[in-house]
């Protein structure tokens, strides 16, 4: 089993309130048993929103969990700091506001700080 990482909510904004969380990972059925593991927590299970992505030797997989592009944002961050075999998962609850294109800056923020907890920051 992998370790999952929580860094927990770690912004908010005018509402909603994102949290990031990530482990390594090698295969699909390891980012399977992290996202069941996250879920097992009523509060992510939840949440408006898991995204995800990761880099796995057999080729990159992201989920935008109702959140269009979101997905994509974390791939392309992965890939641009170089983290194989990791999970992110962007975690968010709506806040009853729209953000618009600000969503992509919050979930690049979080992506961002998982990045350097890892020690893989842009």
């Amino acid at each position: 089993m992998t370790s999952l990482t929580r860094l927990g909510v770690i912004l908010t904004d005018r509402g909603s309130k994102y949290a990031v969380s990530g482990a390594p990972v090698r295969t699909r059925t390891d980012v399977d048993a992290v996202l069941q593991d996250l879920k097992s927590d009523k509060a992510y299970a939840k949440a408006t929103h898991n995204t995800w992505a990761a880099i796995l030797p057999t080729g990159a997989l992201k989920a935008d969990d109702g959140e269009s592009g979101a997905g994509m944002v974390i791939l392309r961050m992965l890939e641009r700091a170089g983290l194989d075999g990791h999970v992110v998962v962007v975690t968010r609850w709506y806040g009853g506001k729209k953000l618009g294109g600000d969503r992509f800056r919050r979930v690049q923020d979080a992506t961002r700080t998982y990045l350097d907890h890892v020690g893989a920051g842009l």
